[in-house]
């Protein structure tokens, strides 16, 4: 043929990260078909949705089977219910968002790869390391990336001081994936005052919000001036475990406009010409889970895997391994024993202990030497998972 392709994909690391881990661990077990695999990498609930949320899916689906009640194409924004619902979670966190600012989708990294459609060639601020897909979203888009530095001495955790004042999009994840670190109420202010002193946007991909405990904003529109230059995604995916079942929402603020031109608007165009919206059950599902009951149950759920995260966390402690997360996130990220480097890590505790992590480096060349522990396993594999791993720590 003699078609054109998209060459940006071309400078795309040619394996997914996952993809990545999921071939050497497969190849693993074809060699060791004995070996008993526990996995601890990929960030995937392993609880049930709980009962609140399957009910109201059981109801929907009965709807959907009587001719009154069927229900077509879904909005593609959302149903006003979820819409609603959602303006009332971020109520009971002190925070104020209209229903009408809330765009529902099928996931927050189907949102953090499509935003770019509605933005042009600006300078992508990203920090390093970083959840892949603001990267390679970009990348796959020609855009022109910088990287602000993460590490041990600024907690994962970095901040606007010495940047270029220029227009940027700002990615920010807190609680970061796979870091774990968070940032606190004063932080995030100050990432605001540098995007209105430069004139940026900031992408906040709140994904995690709900594994945060302690004095740490739920959304980062309870930082005063965020409404006039954040986009802020969220997901049903970690919160009420629906990784399977595809549900997230973007808030959009009235406030957004550049050059006079509504950021929301351009959005709700993208949106319905290129996606048909989340179906009816699911948006039920969703919306029975952020009912006081579907809270009450996906923290409980939380509360588990964040048991989990205490344990690990327990271990590396003991010995002496440093490490950020399992406080606010799920995530445990812990530095290399020996200077090793990630991937030389993550091979040995697979030919060693049959554990399954997540290489550092996979997240960029800052996570080099660091490596990512999750604490969605089940109390019993993680268990024994610590017990195999205190004997090569």
């Amino acid at each position: 043929m003699n078609i054109k392709l998209n060459d940006n994909f071309d400078n795309v690391k040619e394996s997914y990260l996952f993809s990545e881990i999921a071939k050497r661990v497969n190849k693993y077990s074809a060699e060791h078909p004995e070996a008993k695999i526990i996995r601890l990498g990929i960030g995937d609930c392993t609880l049930p949705l709980t009962k609140t949320v399957i009910d109201a899916m059981h109801k929907a689906v009965d709807e959907m089977g009587v001719k009154e009640t069927f229900r077509g194409y879904p909005p593609e924004y959302g149903y006003d219910f979820l819409r609603e619902a959602i303006s009332k979670y971020y109520a009971s966190n002190g925070v104020d968002v209209a229903a009408d600012e809330i765009f529902v989708s099928d996931g927050a990294k189907s949102d953090c790869g499509n935003i770019v459609d509605i933005l042009g060639d600006n300078t992508i601020l990203i920090p390093d390391p970083v959840y892949p897909v603001y990267m390679d979203s970009n990348i796959m888009s020609g855009r022109k990336i910088e990287l602000i530095s993460g590490n041990q001495e600024n907690g994962f955790l970095p901040m606007p001081n010495g940047l270029e004042v220029k227009p940027y999009v700002i990615y920010i994840c807190s609680p970061n994936n796979p870091t774990g670190a968070t940032y606190n109420k004063e932080q995030l202010g100050e990432w605001i005052a540098f995007a209105k002193k430069s004139g940026s946007l900031i992408i906040f991909d709140s994904a995690y919000e709900a594994f945060i405990k302690g004095d740490y904003p739920h959304s980062i529109y309870a930082v005063e001036g965020a409404r006039e230059c954040v986009i802020e995604i969220c997901s049903f995916s970690k919160m009420a475990g629906f990784t399977g079942t595809r549900c997230s929402w973007t808030v959009f603020p009235k406030e957004l406009e550049v050059n006079g031109k509504s950021v929301q608007k351009m959005w709700a165009r993208r949106q319905a010409t290129k996606f048909n919206g989340v179906p009816y059950v699911i948006q039920r599902a969703a919306e029975a889970a952020l009912s006081p009951e579907g809270v009450k149950e996906a923290m409980a759920n939380i509360d588990y895997y964040m048991s989990n995260g205490k344990l690990i966390g327990e271990l590396l402690k003991e010995k002496g391994v440093w490490f950020s997360g399992g406080v606010c996130s799920p995530y445990i990220w812990l530095k290399c024993p020996n200077n090793m480097k990630s991937w030389d890590f993550f091979d040995m505790l697979l030919e060693k202990v049959q554990v399954v992590g997540t290489p550092g480096a996979g997240f960029g060349d800052e996570g080099e030497g660091y490596f990512r522990l999750t604490s969605f396993g089940s109390r019993e594999a993680t268990i024994e998972a610590i017990e195999r791993l205190k004997t090569i720590l």
